[in-house]
């Protein structure tokens, strides 16, 4: 009896299993992501060899050395923590003021074609743009962070939530009505989560758009609250010719928003539309 496991293994089956087993691991995300990581990561130390000039292209382990000894001793992780506490101010402040502009407009004909207007004016304009009106009128500070935050992340989410509140259908609205919904109800219990997929996708769109921002506004003047940003850090290792902590800096912020991504807006999904059906 204690031979059958042992025989068992040794079945044709055995290499089946493995197969189907590479099979389910193929199809998982984080799979293929670490795939495509370690595909750019050999690319990149293959290029940076045959370039051979570490001040123009330093390899990934140099890169990597870089990261590990800025994460310890150099502050990249106080830089990236304060880029984070302006952003999510930011962030969460453009969605509040978004999300009330939206629910007005979604009830009122004039509102929304001003809002229509409005994002059709500023939503093309980088963000970025407006920093030398932040720094003339609140000056060098966090205040001008937020100021381009909040338009960079408002018109884009803005325009997203509306074309998911007008595309709810008929009948979610007329049960809301049947039930007496009006006002701030009728938007929390019918219009956002008949619009979610639109706003989880606004949201996404807006996250994106005020990570980039914050970088590029950081990288001109990069100081709030006494504390230098990832983009300060980048400007500075740039200044210094420490390519290889310009890359380690560049590095943090391709993965903050890799981890943003795979964990708070999929993570969203999953407990969202994707249990209700509404994605596949």
């Amino acid at each position: 009896m204690t031979d059958i496991p042992v025989l068992d293994a040794l079945q044709p089956s055995s290499p089946r299993r493995w197969r189907d087993a590479l099979r389910r691991l193929s199809r998982a995300l984080w799979f293929r992501r670490l795939v495509v990581l370690v595909v750019l990561a050999v690319a990149w130390e293959v290029a940076a060899r045959w370039q051979d000039n570490p001040i123009l292209l330093p390899s990934f382990l140099e890169a990597f050395s870089a990261f590990r000894e800025a994460s310890l001793n150099e502050g990249l992780l106080t830089a990236a923590a304060a880029s984070l506490a302006v952003l999510i101010k930011g962030y969460v402040a453009a969605i509040a003021i978004a999300t009330l502009i939206v629910s007005i407009a979604a009830a009122n004909g004039f509102v929304r074609d001003a809002l229509q207007t409005v994002a059709a004016m500023l939503n093309p304009l980088p963000a970025i743009a407006l920093l030398p009106l932040a720094l003339l009128w609140f000056g060098l500070g966090e205040v001008s962070l937020l100021f381009v935050l909040i338009n960079a992340v408002v018109w884009p989410f803005a325009l997203a939530a509306l074309q998911g509140f007008e595309s709810v259908p008929e009948t979610h609205r007329l049960v809301g009505r049947n039930y007496g919904l009006k006002g701030p109800a009728y938007v929390r219990q019918i219009l956002i989560p008949s619009a979610l997929p639109a706003l989880i996708s606004g949201m996404r769109v807006g996250w994106a758009f005020a990570w980039r921002t914050l970088i590029a506004a950081e990288l001109v003047f990069g100081v709030s609250s006494s504390s230098g940003g990832l983009g300060w850090f980048i400007f500075r290792a740039r200044n210094e010719l420490y390519t290889d902590r310009v890359f380690a800096g560049l590095a943090t912020v391709i993965l903050i928003g890799l981890l943003v991504e795979a964990v708070a807006f999929r993570g969203l999904e999953s407990a969202t539309v994707r249990r209700w059906g509404m994605l596949r």
